[in-house]
């Protein structure tokens, strides 16, 4: 069994579609059947993983993607090493889907991180991950749409620069953040219950309204006005002419 090792280096690079010549070439290999093995290992550097097994998987998945149906199980990974393997008689199907990899491979420390590897990178939850989120904490590096496998309609979710997520890992921002939310937790239930103080002892109630005036209340039920004395004199004397 031969078996080679090669550990990624930095880089950028673009995914390439694969050739439909290659398809025809894997589709015509045999499956393995107890014979020989070739094996070649790529090393995923911590830069490319972040420390996360949910990452690595994640990056299996992106390579099996670029490869056609028939090379896809040949692809496998364990802890922080992708594995490729194939009969001794594939040579060169073997040879093409390695150098796949390897040019997959170059850029691949700039795949963007989605929400289940954040999580576990970071292990924070999915409500931390939301508010954090939402309050511009957690920057996203744009949105990502996908049709999962048995669902009719695509969702869409927030995608994040693997960058970003080492500099959270690095400054221990998920701890400065976690004792904020405590803080302003704490403050909000003070403010709360201070509020429901006030209202126990009535000095919060609503206040009474104003008794209105006579002429108000006169106005109100239409009753008549009250008779001046002496009235008739005053008008029928003409002292207002």
């Amino acid at each position: 069994m031969e078996t080679a090792f090669v550990t990624l280096s930095g880089g950028e690079g673009l995914f390439d579609p694969w050739e439909e010549a290659y398809l025809e070439l894997m589709s015509s290999q045999p499956k393995k059947n107890g014979a020989p093995e070739r094996v070649q290992e790529w090393v995923l550097p911590a830069a490319v993983t972040l420390g996360s097994s949910v990452r690595a998987h994640g990056i299996l998945l992106e390579m099996r993607a670029k490869l056609p149906s028939a090379a896809k199980k040949a692809l496998s990974v364990k802890g922080s090493i992708l594995i490729l393997t194939m009969p001794e008689t594939s040579a060169e199907a073997f040879a093409a889907t390695a150098a796949v990899v390897t040019r997959v491979l170059d850029g691949i420390e700039a795949l963007p991180v989605i929400p289940r590897e954040i999580e576990d990178i970071l292990t924070i939850s999915t409500t931390e991950r939301h508010r954090w989120l939402k309050d511009g904490r957690l920057q996203s590096a744009g949105t990502r749409t996908v049709k999962l496998r048995g669902r009719a309609k695509k969702i869409t979710f927030h995608v994040f620069d693997p960058r970003h997520v080492e500099d959270v890992m690095d400054r221990d921002l998920v701890t400065v953040w976690r004792e904020d939310d405590a803080a302003k937790a704490s403050e909000n239930r003070k403010r709360a219950a201070g509020k429901a103080a006030l209202t126990r002892s009535g000095k919060g109630a609503p206040k009474a309204k104003p008794v209105p005036s006579s002429a108000a209340r006169r106005s109100r039920e239409k009753l008549p006005a009250p008779k001046l004395q002496g009235w008739e004199e005053f008008e029928r004397d003409e002292l207002l002419r």
